[in-house]
Order: structure tokens, then C-alpha cells, then sequence
């Protein structure tokens, strides 16, 4: 039986098509795709997905700000355990009265009782006022304000050299593990890590500044100028007194690096979809650096932010063997006292660099793997 058609061509037995299908035409064959109800399980993951990143980012907000505080806490009542009077070493090898001595805890508000100077700075930590200096008598925030410049240079310049350099290592020592050069590069990383920064720091001081044998002394002992250039000279006196504590910090950082990106490569080495991107014909270049790596740099970005987040506090004990004029150096000349608003203030900047790095790692994290956070 022929059926009949309308004057636009389609058939009468048929409906007209409802809003949200796709129809053929020609084939006169339907393809209805339809939005997913409300309360379908395809609405139900749409919405979780979409709900789970700004919960996810609310947890790690929540989670730094906790942090905070028990830095907060922790650097007030954690150096109040150090034993010494900050007064009476100010003032040792002077002649003082008991009543001076009265006089200047009142000053320093070190009378007050304990609750009281908890408060007192809590209060002034959060309106971003550290307080004074025992020894140098001036505002914390002023004496770490002139010391940051030389420690960013320094350690984030080291930072810069040994991440890029430990990722690079560690991802051809992992891709060919089993190696001549894996075997060399895991054997150095793993000497380099043991050693401390300060006994390197100080052997590369003997060898190379004060020589020894037939090397002969070619750079500074310490600090980060001559004091005596300008201009690109300068420039070149600092990049010349930069050399070895930067050395020492690549050396350790470097190995570091390398052994954590190792690692997580080796981990991922084994993996289904590696076979997969093969069997497509992908070359093994191609392979490590579009699947492998990806995958591998979870565990590695971690370390690269919490390295970054050391370029705040520089490395205490490299700047120290260097006489490096920076936060490290501050930092220990503030314990030797102990001055407790400089050593406070100090801690709070140090460990809020790291509580930043670790917010901004968990942010990145999303990026390099979309199944974190979800």
C-alpha cells in the first residue's frame, strides 16, 4: 500500500518531530537525542562534577588556613622553650641594675603575662605588624624586608637550576633504567642527597676558595659582594660570589629531584596505555614525553612547589657557611640571643611560603590529572 504525503513532504502516520531530536529526513529514520532528565544518573554526575572543584578548592582554603594558625601558635610557645633571657643578653658585658633590666622587659612587654603576650601578637601577626627587634631594635617586617632580595636570588636561582636539571636526569635515567648512565646519575644522586649542605659547603670552600694542592683559591670565602663596583661589574661580582653556595644547593636539591622523578616514572614505565600509545605507532620520544611523563609528575610538581617554597627561607646553613647576607643568616643571628620577635616573625615567613606553595600545588594538581578533585 503507498502511503501519501503532504504537501511539505512528510508523512501523516508520522508526528512531527519534538524539540530536542534530530531527524534524517531522506531515511525517514529518527534519532531522538534527548537532554538527560533532572533526576537521571547522567544529571546526577553532570552535576557532581561540576560541584566537586569549588568544594575541592574550599577544602584546600580551609585546610591552609588551619595551617596558619598552628604556625601562628606554634612559633609563639615553640621558642619561649629556648633557654636564655633575651634581656640580659642584649645587655651582656654592659653594667646593669636590676632596675634596667626591669625597665627593658617592660618595654619589650616581656612582663606581661604569658596569655597576654599570646594575644598581643596574634593580633599583630594578623594585621601583618611582627614587632620589634630585640637586638636590632627595628620592626621584624622592615629587617626581612631588607634581607628577602638576597635569598630569592640565591636559592631561586638554585631552585630554577637543580629542578630543571633533576627532572630532565631523573626522566632518561627512568626510560633507560638498567643503564651505564642510570646507574651512574642514580649512584651520584643518592652520595649527593646523604651529604649535608654545610660539610659541602664548607669542603667546596676549602677546595675552591682557599685552594688546596694544585687549585688554587678562585672564589670568595663569603658574602655576596666586594664593595667595591658598580654597574655590570657589579653584576658580575655578585654572579662571581654566587657560584659555590649556589653549587652546594643544586648538588643536594639536584639529587633530590632526580630520585623522586625517577621513581614516579618507573612507577608509570609498566602501564597499559604506554602499550597502547606503541601499538598506534607513537616513536618512544613521543611515548615519554606526551604519556609517561605527564602521568609521572604528580609526586615530582609536589617537591618543585615545597622547593619553592624553601626560596623564602633559603637554606639556614648554607647561608651561614657562606656568610650569605640573607634570611638564613638572620635567622640564625636572631637565635643566638634568642630574640623571639625576629625568630618569630621569621618562622611565620618561612612556614606561610610553604603553606602558599602547597595551596598552589593542590591548585595545579586538577590541570595534570582532571580525576583530582572529583
Amino acid at each position: 500500500m503507498s502511503s501519501t504525503t503532504n504537501s511539505s513532504g512528510s508523512s501523516p502516520d508520522v508526528p512531527d518531530a519534538p524539540a530536542g531530536t534530530a531527524s534524517s529526513g531522506a531515511s525517514g529514520i529518527e534519532m531522538k537525542v534527548m537532554a538527560p532528565s533532572p533526576g537521571s544518573p547522567a544529571a546526577r554526575t553532570a552535576g557532581a562534577k561540576a560541584t566537586a572543584y569549588p568544594a575541592y578548592l574550599a577544602g584546600r582554603l580551609g585546610g591552609a588556613v588551619v595551617s596558619l594558625i598552628a604556625v601562628l601558635v606554634t612559633s609563639f610557645f615553640l621558642f619561649r622553650i629556648i633557654p636564655g633571657d633575651p634581656v640580659k643578653a642584649m645587655t651582656h658585658g654592659m653594667p646593669t641594675s636590676a632596675e634596667q633590666l626591669a625597665t627593658l622587659r617592660r618595654q619589650f612587654g616581656l612582663d606581661l603575662p604569658l596569655w597576654r603576650q599570646f594575644t598581643d601578637y596574634c593580633a599583630g601577626a594578623l594585621t601583618g605588624d611582627l614587632g620589634m627587634s630585640y637586638q636590632f631594635r627595628a620592626p621584624v617586617g622592615e629587617l626581612i624586608a631588607q634581607k628577602l632580595p638576597a635569598t630569592l636570588l640565591l636559592t631561586g636561582v638554585a631552585v630554577v637550576i637543580y629542578s630543571a636539571l633533576g627532572l630532565w636526569l631523573g626522566t632518561r635515567s627512568a626510560w633507560r633504567h638498567g643503564g651505564p648512565g642510570d646507574r651512574l646519575n642514580t649512584g651520584l644522586a643518592l652520595t649527593l642527597w646523604s651529604v649535608p649542605s654545610f660539610w659541602l659547603g664548607l669542603l667546596l670552600i676549602i677546595t675552591f676558595s682557599v685552594g688546596i694542592g694544585p687549585v688554587p683559591g678562585l672564589f670568595p670565602t663569603g658574602g655576596m659582594e666586594s664593595g667595591d663596583t658598580s654597574g655590570f661589574a657589579y653584576v658580575l661580582d655578585v654572579a662571581h660570589h654566587m657560584v659555590l653556595p649556589v653549587l652546594t644547593l643544586v648538588a643536594v636539591g639536584y639529587a633530590q629531584t632526580l630520585l623522586v622523578m625517577r621513581a614516579s616514572l618507573l612507577d608509570e614505565m609498566g602501564g597499559d596505555y604506554l602499550t597502547t600509545a606503541r601499538a598506534k605507532g607513537l616513536r618512544d620520544d613521543d611515548v615519554r614525553r606526551r604519556h609517561a611523563v605527564p602521568n609521572a609528575l604528580l609526586p615530582t610538581v609536589t617537591m618543585v612547589f615545597i622547593n619553592l617554597g624553601h626560596v623564602a627561607a633559603g637554606s639556614i646553613l648554607v647561608e651561614t657557611v657562606f656568610s650569605w647576607p640573607g634570611l638564613g643568616g638572620l635567622f640564625y643571628q636572631a637565635l643566638s640571643v634568642p630574640d623571639l620577635p625576629l625568630v618569630q616573625g621569621l618562622f611565620v615567613v618561612f612556614a606561610g611560603a610553604m603553606i602558599l606553595m602547597n595551596l598552589l600545588a593542590d591548585l595545579i594538581y586538577p590541570l595534570l590529572d582532571p580525576r583530582v578533585g572529583r
